[in-house]
Protein backbone atom coordinates (compact mmCIF):
# COMPACT_ATOMS: atom_id res chain seq x y z
CA UNK A 1 0.00 0.00 0.00
CA UNK A 2 1.53 3.33 -0.87
CA UNK A 3 2.19 6.05 1.75
CA UNK A 4 -0.84 8.45 1.42
CA UNK A 5 1.15 11.62 3.39
CA UNK A 6 3.51 11.03 0.24
CA UNK A 7 0.75 11.20 -2.28
CA UNK A 8 -1.02 13.97 -0.39
CA UNK A 9 2.07 15.98 -1.32
CA UNK A 10 1.95 15.63 -5.12
CA UNK A 11 0.59 17.98 -7.03
CA UNK A 12 -0.57 15.97 -9.59
CA UNK A 13 -2.71 13.70 -7.33
CA UNK A 14 -3.84 17.01 -5.28
CA UNK A 15 -5.02 18.12 -8.81
CA UNK A 16 -6.44 14.77 -10.02
CA UNK A 17 -8.35 14.12 -6.60
CA UNK A 18 -9.50 17.72 -6.79
CA UNK A 19 -11.12 17.44 -10.47
CA UNK A 20 -12.61 13.46 -9.77
CA UNK A 21 -14.47 15.81 -6.73
CA UNK A 22 -15.95 18.53 -9.00
CA UNK A 23 -16.75 16.14 -12.08
CA UNK A 24 -18.50 13.81 -9.26
CA UNK A 25 -21.08 16.55 -8.11
CA UNK A 26 -22.04 16.30 -11.95
CA UNK A 27 -22.17 12.47 -12.68
CA UNK A 28 -22.00 9.08 -10.30
CA UNK A 29 -18.51 8.15 -11.78
CA UNK A 30 -16.30 9.76 -13.51
CA UNK A 31 -14.87 8.83 -16.98
CA UNK A 32 -11.53 8.36 -17.71
CA UNK A 33 -12.33 10.67 -21.01
CA UNK A 34 -13.56 13.64 -18.94
CA UNK A 35 -10.61 13.69 -16.40
CA UNK A 36 -8.22 13.94 -19.19
CA UNK A 37 -9.89 17.27 -20.81
CA UNK A 38 -10.32 18.65 -17.51
CA UNK A 39 -6.51 17.76 -16.31
CA UNK A 40 -5.14 18.19 -20.39
CA UNK A 41 -3.64 15.05 -20.16
CA UNK A 42 -3.72 11.55 -22.34
CA UNK A 43 -6.15 8.82 -21.43
CA UNK A 44 -3.83 6.69 -20.63
CA UNK A 45 -1.92 8.98 -18.61
CA UNK A 46 -5.34 8.94 -16.08
CA UNK A 47 -5.84 5.28 -16.08
CA UNK A 48 -2.21 5.06 -14.68
CA UNK A 49 -2.89 7.65 -12.09
CA UNK A 50 -6.13 6.06 -11.37
CA UNK A 51 -4.40 2.61 -10.64
CA UNK A 52 -1.74 4.03 -8.69
CA UNK A 53 -4.53 6.04 -6.67
CA UNK A 54 -7.31 3.15 -6.18
CA UNK A 55 -3.72 0.81 -5.21
CA UNK A 56 -3.57 3.73 -2.23
CA UNK A 57 -7.15 3.75 -1.48
CA UNK A 58 -8.20 7.08 -2.48
CA UNK A 59 -10.65 5.69 -5.54
CA UNK A 60 -12.49 3.19 -6.65
CA UNK A 61 -11.66 2.98 -10.29
CA UNK A 62 -13.48 0.59 -12.83
CA UNK A 63 -12.68 -0.10 -16.01
CA UNK A 64 -15.36 1.01 -18.36
CA UNK A 65 -16.90 2.27 -15.84
CA UNK A 66 -14.98 5.17 -14.08
CA UNK A 67 -13.85 6.80 -11.05
CA UNK A 68 -15.22 7.73 -7.53
CA UNK A 69 -13.44 8.92 -4.93
CA UNK A 70 -13.25 6.90 -0.93
CA UNK A 71 -13.91 8.56 1.72
CA UNK A 72 -10.36 8.91 2.30
CA UNK A 73 -9.79 10.49 -1.11
CA UNK A 74 -12.77 12.81 -0.80
CA UNK A 75 -10.91 13.90 2.44
CA UNK A 76 -7.98 14.94 0.85
CA UNK A 77 -9.92 16.22 -2.14
CA UNK A 78 -11.56 18.58 0.13
CA UNK A 79 -8.38 19.47 2.03
CA UNK A 80 -7.13 21.12 -1.33
CA UNK A 81 -10.30 22.50 -2.14
CA UNK A 82 -10.41 24.27 1.37
CA UNK A 83 -7.03 26.03 0.58
CA UNK A 84 -7.70 26.91 -2.98
CA UNK A 85 -10.85 28.68 -1.79
CA UNK A 86 -9.65 30.26 1.19
CA UNK A 87 -6.63 31.45 -0.76
CA UNK A 88 -8.94 32.97 -3.55
CA UNK A 89 -10.93 34.86 -0.71
CA UNK A 90 -7.20 36.36 0.54
CA UNK A 91 -6.00 37.35 -2.40
CA UNK A 92 -9.37 39.73 -2.88
CA UNK A 93 -9.73 40.84 1.10
CA UNK A 94 -6.45 41.52 1.77
CA UNK A 95 -4.12 41.65 -1.13
CA UNK A 96 -6.45 43.75 -4.05
CA UNK A 97 -6.70 41.19 -6.51
CA UNK A 98 -9.86 41.36 -8.73
CA UNK A 99 -12.23 38.42 -9.05
CA UNK A 100 -10.97 37.07 -12.50
CA UNK A 101 -7.21 36.84 -10.96
CA UNK A 102 -7.86 34.43 -8.40
CA UNK A 103 -8.15 31.64 -9.59
CA UNK A 104 -4.98 31.02 -11.48
CA UNK A 105 -3.07 32.45 -8.30
CA UNK A 106 -4.77 29.97 -5.91
CA UNK A 107 -3.93 27.00 -8.20
CA UNK A 108 -0.06 28.03 -7.90
CA UNK A 109 -0.26 28.59 -4.57
CA UNK A 110 -2.31 26.07 -3.07
CA UNK A 111 0.46 23.64 -3.49
CA UNK A 112 3.25 25.21 -2.04
CA UNK A 113 1.90 26.29 1.44
CA UNK A 114 1.81 24.95 4.60
CA UNK A 115 -1.40 24.19 6.61
CA UNK A 116 -0.62 26.70 9.31
CA UNK A 117 -0.70 29.29 6.52
CA UNK A 118 -3.91 28.30 5.60
CA UNK A 119 -5.46 28.12 8.76
CA UNK A 120 -3.78 31.43 9.44
CA UNK A 121 -5.69 32.84 6.31
CA UNK A 122 -8.74 31.45 7.81
CA UNK A 123 -8.33 33.21 11.17
CA UNK A 124 -7.67 36.47 9.76
CA UNK A 125 -10.44 36.08 7.59
CA UNK A 126 -12.98 34.78 10.79
CA UNK A 127 -13.33 31.49 9.67
CA UNK A 128 -15.69 32.34 6.18
CA UNK A 129 -17.92 30.32 5.04
CA UNK A 130 -18.13 31.05 1.09
CA UNK A 131 -15.01 31.83 -1.38
CA UNK A 132 -15.24 34.85 -4.00
CA UNK A 133 -17.45 33.14 -6.49
CA UNK A 134 -19.87 31.62 -3.71
CA UNK A 135 -18.79 28.26 -3.60
CA UNK A 136 -18.35 26.88 -0.37
CA UNK A 137 -15.54 26.40 1.51
CA UNK A 138 -14.74 23.45 3.21
CA UNK A 139 -14.17 23.60 7.01
CA UNK A 140 -10.93 22.12 8.58
CA UNK A 141 -12.18 18.55 10.01
CA UNK A 142 -13.49 18.40 5.87
CA UNK A 143 -17.18 19.01 6.27
CA UNK A 144 -18.79 21.21 3.62
CA UNK A 145 -22.35 22.51 3.21
CA UNK A 146 -24.01 21.76 0.47
CA UNK A 147 -26.16 24.54 -1.34
CA UNK A 148 -29.26 24.29 -3.12
CA UNK A 149 -29.15 26.77 -5.84
CA UNK A 150 -30.30 27.11 -9.65
CA UNK A 151 -28.85 28.92 -12.28
CA UNK A 152 -31.02 31.72 -14.35
CA UNK A 153 -32.02 28.75 -16.88
CA UNK A 154 -33.68 27.21 -13.94
CA UNK A 155 -34.74 30.09 -11.97
CA UNK A 156 -38.62 30.74 -12.19
CA UNK A 157 -39.30 33.72 -14.35
CA UNK A 158 -41.17 36.78 -12.45
CA UNK A 159 -39.39 35.54 -8.81
CA UNK A 160 -37.37 37.36 -7.06
CA UNK A 161 -33.70 36.20 -6.08
CA UNK A 162 -30.27 36.78 -5.23
CA UNK A 163 -26.94 36.22 -7.29
CA UNK A 164 -25.48 33.40 -5.00
CA UNK A 165 -22.75 31.75 -6.89
CA UNK A 166 -20.66 32.50 -10.23
CA UNK A 167 -19.78 28.90 -11.65
CA UNK A 168 -16.42 30.03 -14.06
CA UNK A 169 -13.48 30.05 -13.98
CA UNK A 170 -12.82 31.10 -17.40
CA UNK A 171 -11.42 34.66 -16.97
CA UNK A 172 -12.65 35.94 -19.87
CA UNK A 173 -16.44 34.54 -18.93
CA UNK A 174 -15.92 35.75 -15.84
CA UNK A 175 -15.03 39.50 -16.99
CA UNK A 176 -17.83 39.85 -19.46
CA UNK A 177 -20.39 38.67 -16.30
CA UNK A 178 -18.59 40.91 -13.94
CA UNK A 179 -19.05 43.64 -16.72
CA UNK A 180 -22.43 43.38 -17.26
CA UNK A 181 -23.30 44.13 -13.42
CA UNK A 182 -23.65 40.62 -12.15
CA UNK A 183 -22.00 40.53 -8.45
CA UNK A 184 -22.52 38.32 -5.25
CA UNK A 185 -25.96 39.43 -3.21
CA UNK A 186 -27.17 41.38 -6.10
CA UNK A 187 -30.99 41.09 -6.81
CA UNK A 188 -31.95 39.83 -9.88
CA UNK A 189 -35.51 38.74 -11.49
CA UNK A 190 -36.23 36.84 -14.51
CA UNK A 191 -38.41 38.39 -17.58
CA UNK A 192 -38.02 35.96 -19.98
CA UNK A 193 -36.38 33.32 -21.24
CA UNK A 194 -36.40 32.44 -25.20
CA UNK A 195 -36.61 28.46 -25.90
CA UNK A 196 -33.87 26.77 -27.88
CA UNK A 197 -30.97 27.70 -25.60
CA UNK A 198 -31.85 31.26 -26.38
CA UNK A 199 -31.33 34.31 -24.25
CA UNK A 200 -32.45 35.49 -21.72
CA UNK A 201 -34.01 38.60 -20.19
CA UNK A 202 -33.09 39.98 -16.21
CA UNK A 203 -33.61 42.85 -14.54
CA UNK A 204 -30.59 43.25 -12.14
CA UNK A 205 -30.34 45.83 -9.69
CA UNK A 206 -32.84 48.74 -11.36
CA UNK A 207 -31.06 48.00 -15.11
CA UNK A 208 -32.87 45.85 -17.66
CA UNK A 209 -30.13 43.08 -19.30
CA UNK A 210 -30.12 40.26 -21.95
CA UNK A 211 -27.41 37.94 -21.50
CA UNK A 212 -26.74 34.59 -23.40
CA UNK A 213 -27.59 31.12 -22.66
CA UNK A 214 -24.00 30.16 -21.78
CA UNK A 215 -24.28 32.93 -19.60
CA UNK A 216 -26.79 32.49 -17.94
CA UNK A 217 -25.58 29.16 -17.07
CA UNK A 218 -22.68 30.06 -15.02
CA UNK A 219 -24.94 32.41 -12.65
CA UNK A 220 -26.94 30.14 -10.02
CA UNK A 221 -29.51 32.25 -7.79
CA UNK A 222 -31.59 31.79 -4.60
CA UNK A 223 -34.89 33.21 -3.37
CA UNK A 224 -34.60 36.80 -2.44
CA UNK A 225 -35.02 37.08 1.63
CA UNK A 226 -37.96 38.89 1.98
Amino acid sequence: MTDNRDLAKSESVQNFLKSVYALQQRMERVSTNALADVLVISAPSVTDMAKRLEEAGLIDYQKYRGIILTPDGEHLALKIIRRHRLIELYLMEELGYELPEVHAEAENLEHAVSDRFVEAISVKLNNPDLDPHGDPIPAADGTIVRRILQSLIEWPLNAMAVVSRIDTNNQDMLQHILDRGFKLGAPITILARDPFDGPVTVRLDDSEQVIGYNVALCIFVEAHPQ
